[in-house]
């Protein structure tokens, strides 16, 4: 597999985690050995900073994190936001108006203070969200769209994502980027150029790690930019079809220790 990374960036759900958002005790022992003998792991998540504590109690340390598919860099020993890139509210209410009068019964939510907290409009479902300090319906639509945003949540009823991001995509074209990381049709809208890819770039140009180093793990279409980007990218064995298509190789599926598995044979690690 010729030489280790110098970095290794890695999704979470789907990929890292289980479909129970467990994570194992092989994965949680192989991230350790790696991060101790001098290779730098970052998680690389569409989710926000206020979810990754589900996943730091499984871990023997936290690990950096880039969230809202790329729209934040955070330090978790400090506690600390190293780069945002929110969609300004302007943006956001021409991205609103475009939507609302593409899609029929569109709903939309906003992670709002670096992903910290969340607003959402009355009738947007929450699906794993309830944190009632964090996160609260708003008032009216224009409190929605007050504040900088690292990400827009958009959805419209139960709809097939392939195609429902190609809509979205399609109606906001140049003013933002559209992605989906579920099956229930939520799209996923961050500021025109912030990608995962675009995160994990600016992480590895901070450490003096060029792309040609980096090997990625991913399984959803907002992990393609990554993958693409990496010098090395893998696929979990679950993942989905447009990610299976650009990856380098396979692995194991989430649910059998895909990742660590494959960070054993490149490390050596028996």
């Amino acid at each position: 597999m010729g030489e280790p990374p110098r970095l290794v960036a890695t999704d979470i759900d789907g990929t890292l985690l289980s479909d129970d958002r467990a994570l194992s005790a092989r994965t949680a022992g192989v991230l350790a050995r790696i991060t101790a003998g001098g290779t730098p792991v970052v998680l690389v998540t569409g989710r926000p900073i206020r979810w990754l504590q589900l996943v730091y109690d499984q871990l023997d340390a936290p690990l950096p994190a880039i969230c809202a598919n790329g729209a934040v860099v955070y330090d978790p020993v400090a506690d600390e936001v190293l780069r945002a890139d929110p969609l300004a509210p302007e943006l956001l209410a021409e991205v609103a108006r475009r939507l609302r009068a593409e899609v029929p019964g569109v709903s939309f939510a906003v992670e709002i203070v670096d992903s910290r907290q969340m607003r959402h409009e009355a009738h947007y479902p929450l699906r794993w969200d309830a944190d009632a300090e964090a996160i609260r319906a708003v008032e009216s639509p224009e409190e929605l769209l007050a504040a900088p945003a690292v990400k827009l949540l958009v959805r419209a009823g139960e709809q097939d994502p392939d195609v429902f991001v190609r809509v979205v995509a399609g109606a906001l074209e140049g003013l933002a980027e559209a992605t989906h990381s579920s099956y229930s049709g939520l799209i996923e809208i961050s500021a025109a150029g912030v990608t995962k890819a675009a995160g994990l770039a600016w992480f590895a140009a901070r450490l003096g790690v060029d792309e040609r180093d980096v090997l990625a793990f991913g399984d959803m279409p907002n992990d393609v930019p990554m993958l693409t980007w990496a010098g090395r990218a893998v696929a979990v064995a679950n993942a989905h079809p447009a990610v299976r298509e650009i990856a380098d190789e396979v692995t194991g599926a989430n649910t059998e220790d895909g990742v660590a598995a494959y960070l054993e044979k490149v490390f050596g690690l028996d």
